[in-house]
């Protein structure tokens, strides 16, 4: 895996890969640096994920999972210098989307503004207890750019997030755990336990059929009812010659764990 200057990467167990933003002294906000390096990462796994199965995203440090944008950086830019920087996380946002690989958050501290936005463009994600959540965009004159318009009404419905993005007061992490935006919270020491474990999960089952799953859960939902069950049985007919169809059935009926190869 390639080194990086804003993140670090880490395989575990073969299948597993950390992904961790870098830059504690700042919140781990997020600069230009950081835009390229995670636009980067994120094209190559989309293009070749060869043995990852599963993708862990978490921060620096035990207080902040990410600030932000790095509002420092951008005092005193120009208008075409700001566009430019958004848009390199733009890029980065829609490929993170698009990646067929489940990222689960393992969000260790707060996480605001473009940091709430990451979280929400992960497949689901996991809290330590006493993080915090907020949209705060509207308190210094801009608005969510990162797709919190978009991605937060989606999970809490437009009346909350309404009331989260207009007012920009932060949430905790119980709250964000009621309104469906983390899947669970871990006490302190224990998040990186509780969601290693839940990948790891993951990384054990056929990751042909993870993919398609996703990849179906993902696109169905941008689509009728009718369209989305046509779109599921396209993804489902694609599994049942592969090796690890044969395989998963062969092991069920041998009483024995399968060994998937993702072919």
């Amino acid at each position: 895996m390639k080194t990086y200057e804003t993140i670090l990467t880490e395989t575990i167990n073969t299948h597993l890969l950390k992904v961790t933003l870098n830059r504690p002294e700042v919140g781990n906000a997020k600069n230009t640096q950081m835009g390229l390096d995670l636009l980067d990462l994120w094209t190559r796994l989309l293009d070749d994920p060869g043995d990852v199965r599963c993708i862990v995203l978490t921060g620096a440090g035990d207080r902040i999972f990410c600030a932000g944008g790095d509002l420092k950086q951008r005092k005193g830019m120009t208008q075409k210098e700001w566009q430019h920087q958004h848009e390199i996380f733009e890029r980065g946002r829609d490929v993170l989307l698009e990646l067929t690989v489940p990222v689960i958050a393992a969000v260790n501290g707060h996480a605001y503004a473009g940091g709430l936005e990451t979280v929400l463009v992960c497949d689901f994600a996991y809290a330590v207890r006493g993080a915090r959540f907020a949209l705060t965009e509207v308190t210094i004159g801009i608005m969510p750019g990162g797709g919190g318009t978009q991605t937060l009404p989606r999970v809490v419905g437009e009346q909350r997030a309404k009331e989260i993005i207009l007012t920009g007061k932060p949430f905790t992490a119980e709250q964000a755990l009621d309104w469906g935006v983390i899947n669970h919270i871990s006490e302190p020491g224990q998040l990186m336990t509780d969601v290693l474990a839940t990948a790891q999960a993951i990384c054990d089952n056929a990751p042909l059929s993870v993919r398609q799953a996703k990849k179906s859960i993902h696109n169905g939902l941008q689509m009728d009812l009718k369209r989305g069950l046509m779109f599921e049985i396209e993804a489902y007919n694609r599994l049942v010659d592969t090796e690890d169809r044969r395989e998963g059935v062969l092991a069920f009926n041998e009483k024995r764990k399968p060994q998937f190869k993702g072919r």
